[in-house]
Formats: C-alpha cells, sequence, structure tokens
C-alpha cells in the first residue's frame, strides 16, 4: 500500500504559478504509474494529468495542455504538478492518485490510492 500527501495549493491570481507536490510512502513509489485530478465544488472528478512509471510519457486533459507539466523524481517518491498561466476555471481541490496497473488511464476509478487534496482557488 502507498500513502500519498498533496502539498503547495493556495491562493493565486489569475496568470499565476503554482507548484503541487504529491508525496509518497509505503511501498515502491516508482511501480506506480501516477494521476492528478481536480474536483470543483459541484463536478465529477476530473483527471488533469499522467505520468507512467519512468516518467519518460505523460498524458494531459484538453483543458491544461501547454499550461502544466506533470513530473515525477523515483528517487524522493514525489510527483509534481507545475501549473502555470493560472485561470479561475482552475479553481478546484486537486488530488494526486496511484494506480496499480501498468500504463495509464484518465478514469478516477481505475486508480487505487489517493491523497487527501489540496485546495486551488485562482481569483480573476
Amino acid at each position: 500500500q502507498v500513502q500519498l500527501v498533496e502539498s503547495g495549493g493556495g491562493l493565486v491570481e489569475a496568470g499565476g504559478s503554482l507548484r503541487l507536490s504529491c508525496a509518497a510512502s509505503g511501498r515502491t513509489f516508482s511501480t506506480y504509474p501516477m494521476g492528478w485530478f481536480r474536483q470543483a465544488p459541484g463536478k465529477e472528478r476530473d483527471f488533469v494529468a499522467g505520468i507512467i512509471t519512468s516518467g519518460r510519457s505523460t498524458y494531459y486533459a484538453d483543458s491544461v495542455k501547454g499550461r502544466f507539466t506533470i513530473s515525477r523524481d523515483n528517487a524522493k517518491n514525489t510527483a509534481y504538478l507545475q501549473m502555470n498561466s493560472l485561470k479561475p476555471e482552475d479553481t478546484a481541490v486537486y488530488y494526486c492518485a496511484a494506480r496499480i496497473a501498468r500504463g495509464w488511464g484518465p478514469d478516477p476509478h481505475d486508480y487505487d490510492y489517493w491523497g487527501q487534496g489540496t485546495q486551488v482557488t485562482v481569483s480573476s
């Protein structure tokens, strides 16, 4: 089992940047594909970005492509989400998640472990 803890959320003005971190403990972090998801009030949890175990391949939702960058440092057991050019519609609770299965996927039901979430608020 793996435990995930997100950090780095906060309040930022539109056009600003934030870097989220997801620290993992427990079983070997490098064996898990990772994903970032977000959930706004009254909405479903949506896929934001995914990264395979090696970090060589990454995937993004169309709404964040070109603005967000997912990465991982397996030596530090940490995944990151660099968010640039933030917009008010990016406001949500952001979650990192790990999946046991290989590869990646945008369906949150395919992820097995979740962090507690970190709030990101973008003011206009």
